[in-house]
């Protein structure tokens, strides 16, 4: 035991290297969760734990530790198969020789990325041995994470915080060793303090980490290199993905001249656009939402041809201020939402925009009548001039919606059956194509094949097409070579923008018979800038900027998903956006809804995965509580050590100087003489000190002793002319606390 110790510690080196390296690969097992299988994560991330904890407690020959190591990841890799049930064991076969073979099968996927990051972890370990490769490995890691950052939809700034943490513990522990190496007389002395070199470290680790925390934000004074290049070359970058649509009638490329906008034709999706941002409306709301428009329901593997409004199903003529009929959604509340839209580009369209769905229409133009309103029930569709008559379109208009109030718990558990069993769900919204391609729906399979629910299957699909492609308003179509948009999108373009998104979610669902159709419209747009003079006059009295600028940039498209009783529910597939959804637990006020943005990890822990952290602590915020405690305790000792020097702050405030050693005696004599005061050994107005020392030393004769010297101490500085230095009244100070002891034992 002692000799393993011993090897412990002389390797404690290469242990912590370890354990750097691990904390940084970790990151990127992270990065990983939205793309990898549950079971690869956890197998990579378990292999990465057990090496990691082997080569540090186990400081034997490399060969041993090899051989050790690779019956764990053995061990960890079978453990995985059988709990997610990849591996079923067959009661016919006994024996484990005869099961070896089927073992093997399923484990060979797994297995290769386990050893991958076995063998990444050793070597970066081994390779990165000085100042330099550290800093380059950490620099590396940072720039790659920051890139992810910021051209994926990934947000890492918690992974580059915990390989900067990595990075400086790693700088620390190089920096040791290289003092171990070079001056071992001075380490075999530290070594006789380790925790003074662990607080001091503990110590620097958290000031940078509450200096990091605390560090006001700024705007960037540099423009970044990316942002810097696309301006070079004539191109406009928006700090978010751009909403635009595109028009997609033509299925044309930016290069030829297609902008973003409304399309009133969704034949031939597909193509790219350039991004245009003029204004489109202004639209005045007390809740951030969608402006819905149009529905489409019959895909042809092109696009969506049922674009004919006046001719695509039953439609009604309807007035100014009358009640709108809609689908009723009997387990689902709504709030009541009202919108005034204001035309800004003279454009015209087929439909009137709102909020999922409009419920009334309150004025058109400022009158409240008005000719040319048609509604259809089925869709929550609001048709403008659906005749064909020559009508203008409205400059103004103010509409009634009701928003829905989804209750997400609840619902995440509905099976099929609750769902959709006693539903006549109308057949366009599963309607598919004829050819439409099997390995989209195998996908589709392959993606929700965890998922009970229609929900957890929906969310699961909106989470896949949201990691893992890639949002761009130019993709790079000459790598098209299914017939099949869906197809193409998802397996040889993989890039594109919402309407490749939203028309792979909507078919996808419906491959699993989840009911679903494609709506386009416009996205909320941007807060209108109000004239300070406005904020000023207005300010006092709690106004709030409800003003929304919408322009062609922000025409958008997005899946609506049928639940049954619950009702459509849009859904989100395109990365950088977030559908304002209106949602209720099963413990809110359902008077009260708040509005919360889609989190699939908070909506859908059963199926991900997941769980929930955002109640306790999370990683960061145990740091920063742990730098803090630190701080506080380093701070107090700090004061306890000089507890001494701040005992005369007071006195050298007053006395404008620092007192001097006899002025200390009469000030330490004055404090125990109090301290007898509060132990009812009173001095008396007659009585000097060393008449009430003898009274005291008869009355308590334990104390007899501490009481004499005292006495001596404080009459030699205050009448012998002997000079006092500082260690006379570091002695009365001594000897009071031995008196304070007597005092209290009674000894």
């Amino acid at each position: 035991m002692k000799h393993w110790f011993q090897a412990i510690r002389s390797s404690w080196h290469h242990g912590l290297t370890l354990l750097w390296v691990s904390i940084i690969a970790m990151q990127w097992v992270s990065y990983t969760v939205p793309f990898w299988l549950q079971e690869t994560t956890l197998a990579v991330a378990l292999t990465l734990l057990a090496v990691t904890t082997i080569e540090i407690i186990f400081p034997f020959k490399r060969v041993y530790r090899i051989l050790l190591e690779g019956a764990a990841v053995l061990f960890i890799i079978y453990n995985v198969i059988i709990s997610y049930g990849i591996y079923i064991p067959d009661p016919l076969l006994p024996s484990f020789l005869d099961r070896l073979p089927g073992i093997a099968v399923s484990m060979i996927p797994y297995i290769w990325f386990a050893l991958g990051a076995w063998a990444l972890l050793l070597v970066s370990a081994w390779w990165v041995n000085g100042k330099v490769r550290i800093l380059m490995f950490i620099a590396m890691n940072i720039t790659a994470f920051a890139a992810l950052d910021s051209f994926t939809t990934a947000v890492m700034w918690q992974e580059v915080a915990w390989t900067v943490f990595a990075g400086m513990g790693w700088l620390v522990t190089q920096h040791l060793r290289n003092f171990q190496l070079h001056y071992p007389r001075g380490w075999t002395y530290m070594l006789r303090y380790p925790m003074k070199v662990a607080l001091n470290i503990a110590i620097i680790f958290s000031l940078v980490i509450l200096a990091g925390v605390n560090m006001p934000g700024v705007r960037p004074t540099l423009t970044d290199p990316y942002t810097a290049w696309q301006k070079w070359n004539g191109n406009s970058v928006s700090s978010r993905p751009s909403s635009g649509n595109g028009d997609s009638a033509s299925g044309g490329s930016a290069a030829n001249g297609t902008t973003s906008g409304y399309s009133l034709n969704d034949d031939n999706l597909g193509g790219g656009f350039n991004f245009d941002y003029s204004p489109v409306m202004q639209v005045t709301s007390d809740l951030r939402t969608y402006m819905r428009g149009e529905i489409r329901s019959v895909y042809s593997g092109k696009g969506w041809t049922d674009d004919d409004t006046s001719g695509r199903g039953r439609h009604n003529e309807v007035e100014v201020g009358e009640p709108l009929e809609r689908a009723a959604a009997s387990k689902t509340e709504t709030r009541t939402l009202k919108q005034t839209v204001k035309l800004l580009g003279g454009n015209s369209y087929p439909v009137l925009f709102g909020g999922y769905s409009i419920s009334g229409v309150d004025s058109v133009d400022g009158q409240e009548k008005s000719s040319g309103l048609s509604w259809r029930s089925e869709d929550s569709e609001l048709l403008w001039n659906p005749g064909g008559k020559t009508r203008a379109y409205p400059q103004t208009y103010v509409v009634t919606s009701e928003v829905p109030v989804v209750p997400l718990k609840e619902l995440s558990m509905q099976t099929f059956e609750q769902l959709y069993s006693n539903k006549n769900i109308d057949p366009q919204y599963l309607q598919l194509p004829d050819n439409y391609p099997e390995r989209v729906s195998a996908l589709a399979k392959e993606i929700t094949a965890r998922a009970q629910t229609p929900y957890e299957k929906t969310i699961l699909l909106q989470q896949y097409l949201q990691a893992s492609f890639p949002y761009t308003n130019q993709p790079d179509t000459s790598r098209a070579r299914s017939k099949d948009m869906v197809e193409s999108f998802l397996f040889e373009i993989k890039e594109g923008y919402c309407d490749y998104y939203s028309t792979a979610l909507v078919t996808m669902a419906r491959s699993l018979d989840i009911p679903a159709r494609w709506v386009k419209g416009y996205a909320p747009g941007e807060q209108a800038e109000i004239p300070d003079s406005v904020m000023l006059q207005q300010g006092a009295a709690g106004y709030v900027n409800n003003n929304y600028t919408i322009t062609n940039a922000d025409a958008h498209s997005w899946a609506e998903i049928y639940f049954g009783d619950y009702g459509w529910v849009p859904v989100e597939a395109t990365p950088g956006f977030d559908v304002p959804v209106l949602t209720q637990s099963e413990q809110d006020n359902p008077d009260q809804p708040e509005v919360q943005e889609e989190e699939p990890e908070e909506l859908e822990p059963a199926a991900s995965g997941q769980t929930d952290n955002s109640s306790g602590f999370h990683p960061g915020t145990w740091a920063v509580a742990g730098a803090a405690a630190v701080l506080l305790l380093w701070t107090l000792f700090l004061i306890w050590q000089r507890r001494l020097s701040l005992r005369f702050l007071f006195t050298r405030m007053s006395l404008g100087g620092q007192p001097t050693p006899a002025q200390k005696v009469v000030i330490e004599t004055e404090r125990w003489v109090r301290y007898m005061r509060r132990k009812g050994m009173l001095k008396k107005e007659h009585e000097t000190l060393r008449e009430s020392v003898a009274r005291w030393s008869v009355e308590r004769p334990e104390s007899a002793g501490s009481l004499a010297a005292l006495l001596k101490m404080f009459e030699r500085a205050n009448y012998s002319p002997e000079v006092i230095e500082d260690k006379d009244w570091h002695s009365v100070y001594t000897e009071a606390l031995r008196l304070r002891k007597s005092m209290k034992s009674g000894k």
